[in-house]
């Protein structure tokens, strides 16, 4: 058998891809190498993750949010990424909406006004999720589709031509007419397929633990800095710290109670006694990014794309949005129905929405180094996250709601995530998203726009209604992902509709 899509790697990306591809019809096989997707760093504490606002987006738009048990409150600290309390009904007096290196911004700083093109909707900021959920609820959905799911098989090798891929994994061999590497920060496809990976080396060695301590008092609570590093205690014993050593203990040496505690004392400079090792991992802060997504029938996304620190938590929403904006996109051009340049546009769209992620963290780092250049800056920054003006830019940056493609187009909305429009009838946008088709909104139901959208019938959905607000527009046309391929204030503006249509669209009619 020949699959229309192999995908390596079972993770969150892997398995939100194959969801999108099924979505469009394909046959998927998912190759993982890992035999049980359980880990206890999948599970709280560690396994908490931030959702910012486009992933929470994605996953009301595919009636995927239901699902995935949110989590809130959310503590932040050295690696968390989510919004504390920032849904309806948070009681706390002052609310932390995210941080930048571990420095709190405050929800109720933020000046919603500056982002006149947003509407209640399922996302009011970051939220919190534990990953194991995430990736259980992607995998039962996957299943629930008919994506082909191989656990106990990672990619090890693969050939392609001009026509497919043929790949190897545990003994065995599958062909497929493309290959998605999404098989992590190490990933296999990247290296046999010689992507470039291109970036910075790594400033320190970072550790996530959970330990048992005869002396805890010994350590503060939140995070502190000191002249070898940082360490962040959310509570006694859950510690994530960082030694600034170029990254040199990162998978060198074995993480014993000995090695952890050594460790824990360089950092804090205590003398403080580890009485037993729960559990104990390292990461570095190395950023790097692959120079292409794509070399013929081989693509990458998520981490075998590009790695930075978890610092932020930024990382898992970095590769659900690549796998949003690919699947679409590729399953168009397998069909046969894409236009020209569609499946590059993966890469254009993407590729700087990963460059801007990686160098966030490394300004992040830049603010973490045991100097006194960097407590200087430490400062201004906490001065300035903690106005109006800064709150609400670092919001933008933290929950996503600045991401914006450049898709050209004269109206500001273009390119934005669409607006969670109400209708008439109680429906929202998102749940007309569900078939993961473009989208034509037409609010003043004109007969140009019905018949535009009728001849995209098998790739557009024509929805005429009035809207509880509709922003001053009178259509707009959403592409799969949801974001918008146009918007027009004026009845005589559906030519330049039709006009964004066939880009993104393909010609009229074509394969059903």
């Amino acid at each position: 058998m020949i699959y229309d899509v192999v995908i390596a790697g079972g993770g969150p990306v892997g398995l939100f891809l194959a969801c999108e591809l099924r979505l469009a019809g394909l046959s998927v096989l998912v190759l993982e190498q890992a035999e049980d997707p359980r880990s206890p760093l999948k599970r709280l504490p560690f396994g908490m993750r931030g959702l910012s606002v486009p992933t929470i987006e994605a996953f009301d738009r595919r009636g995927l949010l239901n699902d995935i048990a949110v989590l809130q409150p959310m503590k932040h600290g050295l690696m968390g990424g989510g919004a504390s309390g920032a849904g309806p009904g948070a009681q706390q007096p002052r609310r932390p909406g995210g941080h930048f290196a571990g420095i709190q911004f405050d929800a109720e700083d933020i000046d919603i006004s500056k982002w006149p093109f947003r509407l209640p909707g399922p996302a009011v900021g970051s939220i919190a999720a534990e990953m194991e959920q995430i990736e259980s609820a992607l995998a039962v959905r996957a299943s629930a589709m008919g994506v082909e799911i191989r656990r106990g098989l990672g990619v090890e090798d693969f050939d392609p031509s001009d026509e497919e891929v043929t790949i190897r994994a545990g003994g065995e061999t599958f062909r497929g007419r493309w290959l998605v590497g999404c098989d992590g920060g190490r990933s296999t496809v990247r290296k046999v397929g010689g992507f470039e990976f291109a970036g910075t080396d790594p400033e320190f060695t970072g550790y996530t633990v959970q330990v048992e301590m005869a002396d805890p008092d010994k350590l503060s609570q939140g995070r502190t800095y000191t002249p070898k590093g940082m360490y962040f205690q959310s509570r006694p014993g859950t510690i994530a710290m960082v030694e600034f050593d170029g990254g040199a203990l990162h998978r060198t040496q074995s993480l014993t109670l000995e090695h952890v505690q050594g460790v824990l004392r360089r950092i804090s400079g205590t003398d403080v006694t580890v009485t037993a090792l729960q559990l104990a991992t390292t990461w570095t802060d190395r950023a790097c990014q692959a120079t292409a997504y794509r070399k013929g029938r081989v693509l990458l996304a998520g981490d075998a794309a590009h790695i930075h620190s978890p610092l932020g938590g930024q990382g898992l929403n970095l590769g659900l949005g690549d796998a949003m904006n690919l699947g679409w996109k590729l399953a168009a051009t397998i069909r046969g129905d894409a236009p020209a340049g569609l499946l590059d546009s993966y890469w254009s769209e993407r590729h700087p929405v990963g460059a801007q992620i990686l160098d966030w963290s490394r300004a992040q780092v830049a603010l973490m180094r045991p100097s006194r250049n960097s407590r200087a800056l430490e400062a201004i920054i906490r001065d300035l996250i903690g106005t109006r003006d800064g709150a609400t830019y670092f919001a933008e940056r933290v929950w996503g709601v600045s991401l914006r493609y450049d898709l050209g187009g004269s109206h500001p909305l273009v390119g934005r995530s669409a607006p969670d429009f109400e209708l008439a009838d109680g429906t929202k946008l998102g749940e007309h998203l569900r078939k993961g088709t473009g989208l034509l909104l037409d609010f003043d139901a004109r007969a140009p726009l019905q018949a535009l959208a009728s001849r995209w019938s098998n790739r557009i959905t024509y929805v005429a209604s009035e809207a509880k607000d509709r922003l001053g527009l009178s259509a707009v046309l959403v592409r799969p992902d949801g974001f918008v391929a146009w918007a027009g204030e004026a009845a005589s503006q559906h030519e330049e509709a039709a006009q964004a249509a066939l880009r993104w669209f393909g010609e009229p009619g074509g394969p059903q």
